[in-house]
């Protein structure tokens, strides 16, 4: 048996590193910084909410129910999305996933009543929704729109909020802290 003096024989096993300190500068902060991309983040979204849109209608109508809780899919898809497209680290990027999976839940509420609309009346779901006016608004609010799916919007919001942010790294956080710092000692 060797003897190993750094070793302590009753210490349980380290899963976080080897207790070296990390190689790291505010100069990678400020590249973590730089890759974040609101205009991407918002380019996702709109893409998201279109995908979702067509797949709520299409399952609509493939098995003759409507999901409320699907919008609550939608804030999870929005949240994910936006943190892998935008990379964000402030709190620009979850506002912006709470408030288009808000946006997003009312729409898709919409385009489903549209195309529910258009089977009743034997024509397509885009012309239902051109021939919307303001009068049509009332109504929609008054018979589609209820408790629930405003309690799913918001749910889908938060969701979407949640999971918006990038997740870091120990060493991203600190690189991080260092810019902070950094940023602070120059004021």
């Amino acid at each position: 048996m060797r003897n190993n003096p750094k070793r302590q024989p009753l210490r349980l096993r380290r899963k976080h590193g080897d207790g070296r300190k990390v190689d790291v500068t505010a100069d990678d902060g400020a590249r973590l910084v730089r890759a974040q991309s609101f205009r991407n983040a918002v380019v996702a979204g709109l893409i998201v909410l279109v995908v979702f849109c067509s797949l709520w209608v299409s399952l609509s109508a493939l098995t003759n129910r409507v999901f409320p809780w699907m919008t609550v899919v939608l804030g999870a898809m929005l949240g994910i999305a936006i943190r892998r497209a935008g990379r964000g680290l402030d709190w620009r990027f979850p506002v912006l996933a709470a408030a288009m999976a808000i946006v997003g839940s009312v729409m898709s509420n919409v385009v489903l009543a549209a195309s529910t609309t258009a089977t009743d009346y034997g024509t397509g779901t885009l012309h239902i929704l051109q021939a919307v006016t303001s009068m049509t608004w009332p109504v929609f609010f008054d018979e589609v729109w209820n408790v629930a799916d405003g309690f799913y919007a918001v749910v889908a919001g938060a969701l979407a909020a949640f999971f918006a942010n990038r997740r870091l790294t120990r060493s991203e956080f600190y690189t991080l802290r260092l810019l902070r710092e950094d940023s602070d000692r120059h004021q």
